[in-house]
């Protein structure tokens, strides 16, 4: 088999243009808002803290993750056959599983940093050092790349010999599982385990930083620093809890209940409209980030107004 074809996202001719015109806007949106997000902190010298560092690497990841699948979901809305080659549609697997990945490391290594500005505030610039936030980033990506290459070798290594059409608008995991003709006992035994080692330790290492800050509010005394910690806490906690709500539902669901519908709308939750939501849960929450914006609003005006 040299390519797949792709039912895409709806099969109803009339929601074609609707549904075009909200992908795109979400994919646009993606993109000014992260790359918005990722200049602010590289241009404003207050947002160079190990936090800022991680929420610009979350916002590339984000760009990667989403751009892996969207190009190919809205050049394919108004074709009448969406094929896809062999080739192609491993390397759209790859991408989407290793940005996958590196996001859940990301979001571990922005645990512990969370639990060392709470826990032990005073030595928190000397913990979190430059060269530690840059090893663990690399960690990260290097994780990810790892992930993608073992979960797309299980796959793409199985036998395809017929039907072709994939239920689903990229190649999603469960869409090319129905598809193979071999058995994919020992792919779903892969995928589980990778999901476990990188997913789950992730995780555990999320759940296990929050017991540690929980245990470091609860000895503050006021009622205002109690508050003040968990505002901290609030924006990262939330970007946890939307990307491995849906992403766990997605690839560890029963098949009991399950349809194609809901597993298009759950990618589409995870896969492209999450990594739109980056940008405003960091920038809500975080108080450097709102003066940043604040401050180039600002400095704009006055260009303006010299130009004039």
């Amino acid at each position: 088999m040299t390519n797949f074809i792709l039912l895409g996202f709806s099969e109803r001719p009339e929601l074609q243009i609707f549904l075009f015109v909200l992908c795109l806007g979400i994919y646009f949106m993606t993109l000014a808002w992260n790359l918005g997000l990722i200049v602010l902190i590289r241009m404003e010298p207050q947002l160079h803290s190990p936090m800022d560092f991680f929420v610009g690497n979350l916002s590339f990841v984000d760009i990667s993750y989403t751009s892996s699948v969207t190009p190919k979901m809205l050049c394919d809305f108004f074709k009448d056959q969406k094929t896809i080659s062999f080739v192609s549609c491993a390397a759209q697997f790859f991408f989407f599983i290793g940005m996958g990945g590196t996001e859940c490391c990301l979001l571990a290594a922005m645990a512990y940093d969370q639990y060392a500005a709470i826990s032990d505030p005073l030595l928190y610039t000397s913990i979190m050092s430059p060269t530690l936030c840059v090893a663990m980033a690399i960690k990260a990506y290097a994780g990810g790349c790892l992930t993608g290459m073992v979960q797309t070798t299980s796959i793409f290594q199985l036998y395809f010999c017929g039907p072709r059409v994939m239920n689903h608008f990229f190649c999603n995991l469960p869409a090319l599982l129905v598809l193979s003709c071999s058995s994919t006992f020992l792919s779903q035994v892969v995928n589980f385990l990778v999901v476990c080692a990188v997913g789950g330790t992730s995780a555990l290492a999320v759940l296990v930083s929050y017991g540690y800050i929980i245990t470091a509010i609860m000895k503050i005394h006021s009622t205002q620093g109690q508050m003040k910690a968990l505002n901290t806490c609030a924006s990262h906690l939330t970007r946890v809890i939307l990307f491995y709500g849906s992403g766990l539902f997605s690839y560890l669901h029963s098949s009991a209940g399950y349809t194609w519908a809901r597993d298009k709308v759950v990618s589409m939750l995870y896969g492209a409209v999450i990594p739109m939501l980056n940008p405003i849960i960091y920038s809500l929450q975080n108080k450097e980030i709102k003066d940043a914006l604040k401050n180039s609003r600002r400095g704009r005006s006055r260009c303006i107004l010299c130009v004039l």
